[in-house]
């Protein structure tokens, strides 16, 4: 049978095996707490700067084998009709030049060489495509000749509203496929990545049908 002193040394070892108990289930409370804050924010991955000019319109880029002088940016909004939700697009001017000094071939502008690109963690909006002249799809663009006046559109929310606005440039290379995989070893254009980022300024047109 256990003596007074036993029972009472017992009693007190079970109160701090308890304190302790606490205080470590209350760090590691705290721990989970952190970690969920830091994932929230961004996560464990170190923050960045942009590793490509940031230019402001009116900006000329050369990226792979066409340059392009962006010039201005609209958010065009389509009012709700009886028919028809209401809609809006963001369209980008520029004017486009081939400058593909490797094959001096003609080829038409390859929308998905424009992004849009929202910040703030969205995902980047591909191009609906390029049109030059107007709205000619399609429009090939001769090694030599002058820029051409060209557009390209992006799908945005009904309510998007924006002072500045990004749009981020591909550029291809001119480079063969790599040998050892038993590609194709001539070079041609191909593996694209970012080349630059413009920032424009855009207006609000107000597209009610009444023009066409």
């Amino acid at each position: 049978m256990e003596s007074l002193d036993e029972v009472i040394d017992a009693m007190i070892a079970d109160r701090v095996i308890h304190r302790h108990r606490r205080i470590w289930l209350l760090v590691i409370a705290l721990v989970v707490v952190a970690v969920l804050v830091v994932l929230a924010t961004g996560g464990w991955k170190e923050k960045k700067g942009r590793t490509v000019p940031t230019l402001t319109a009116p900006a000329t880029v050369t990226a792979g084998r066409y340059e392009y002088s962006f010039t201005k940016a609209e958010i065009v909004r389509k009012p709700k009709t009886e028919y028809d939700a209401a809609e809006a697009t963001l369209k980008v001017y520029f004017d486009a030049k081939n400058v593909d000094t490797e094959e001096h071939a003609s080829h038409r502008i390859d929308g998905d060489l424009l992004l849009f690109v929202p910040g703030h963690g969205e995902e980047n909006v591909d191009s609906d495509g390029v049109a030059c002249h107007g709205d000619k799809i399609g429009w090939v663009l001769v090694y030599g000749l002058p820029p051409e006046s060209c557009s390209t559109t992006f799908k945005v929310a009904p309510d998007f509203a924006a002072d500045e606005i990004e749009i981020g440039v591909l550029q291809e290379h001119y480079e063969s496929d790599n040998e050892a995989l038993g590609a194709n070893d001539n070079p041609y254009w191909h593996n694209e990545n970012p080349a630059a980022v413009v920032r424009l300024a855009p207006k609000v047109v107000i597209d009610d049908g009444k023009d066409k």
